[in-house]
């Protein structure tokens, strides 16, 4: 099963729907003679331009060349950093996947239980920011990367730390294994989205663009007075929860090792009896295909 799939044109269309304007805080020069040399200053042809980034970012004060160009080459920048970071976060959800594991389940006969924080796997934050396709950005680029891999990453670690293994039906085999210790088995192939978390509102898009822009930099807040930076974090967060729900009922959790002892056949013998107070091999892998 791949990770999560990143609907890009959807987060285009979301930063879009900010409306938001280049130049920034431009006023039309009006009045005599200010607005009569405005107008005139400007060749028919350079009067109207057509966009050339579709869908376009930004929306021009006029529609005139040189305001359109500055819709293009801004909207451009913010595109590669929109694009950019949903890559380097499908590509940090893989390499989570590979390594994430269930630890410390309990397993009572068929049943698997596990408390909050028996999904364990790494942060994301340093496999975003060290993804191939997005570490060797600097300055401005750099700083949007660094806020967006620590609000995901917070968020993604906040539903992770409460995901629980809920009593599911696992382990068939162990309502009745003729022998003292059952070996380990794997589990019944199920959903992960079986597995509930208390902390699912953590990957809303409300929460992951607010966590994302409280880990922006300062500075680069300051420099923003149109608050662009919010576009961008609402178009990310949109995406990322779009295919985070999509991913959760798809992704198959699989290869979970279950063993544990059979206590009825200590004397005197019963020929079989359930597993009571076994658990599981926490091998990573169970979350890999």
């Amino acid at each position: 099963m791949p990770g999560m799939q990143m609907i890009k044109v959807a987060g285009h269309a979301k930063f879009l729907s900010h409306g938001l304007k280049l130049p920034a805080e431009w006023q039309d020069p009006s009045g005599d003679p200010a607005g009569k040399h405005y107008g005139e200053a400007l060749k028919p042809e350079e009067k109207v331009a057509a966009p050339k980034l579709i869908p376009p970012f930004f929306l021009p004060h006029n529609p005139n060349k040189y305001h359109q160009q500055a819709c293009d080459e801004v909207g451009q920048i913010y595109k590669d950093i929109h694009d950019g970071c949903l890559d380097a976060i499908a590509y940090a959800h893989n390499m989570w996947k590979v390594q994430a594991k269930f630890k410390d389940l309990k397993i009572m006969a068929v049943s698997a239980i596990g408390a909050p924080g028996c999904l364990d796997g790494p942060e994301l934050e340093s496999l975003i920011k060290n993804a191939p396709m997005v570490a060797s950005w600097s300055d401005g680029k750099a700083k949007h990367r660094d806020a967006v891999a620590k609000g995901v990453s917070k968020c993604f670690k906040d539903w992770q730390s409460m995901v629980t293994v809920p009593g599911l039906p696992w382990y068939p085999a162990f309502a009745a294994f003729p022998g003292p210790m059952a070996p380990p088995m794997p589990n019944v192939p199920t959903p992960l989205v079986a597995c509930p978390s208390a902390q699912m509102a953590a990957m809303t898009p409300m929460t992951l663009k607010s966590e994302m822009d409280s880990a922006l930099d300062g500075g680069l807040k300051n420099e923003d007075p149109t608050k662009q930076y919010e576009a961008l974090h609402d178009a990310i967060a949109t995406v990322v929860a779009a295919a985070f729900m999509l991913w959760l009922p798809a992704q198959q959790v699989i290869g979970v090792m279950g063993k544990g002892p059979v206590p009825s056949f200590a004397p005197p013998y019963v020929p079989v009896g359930p597993v009571v107070a076994g658990d599981n091999i926490p091998t990573p892998g169970h979350l890999a295909t």
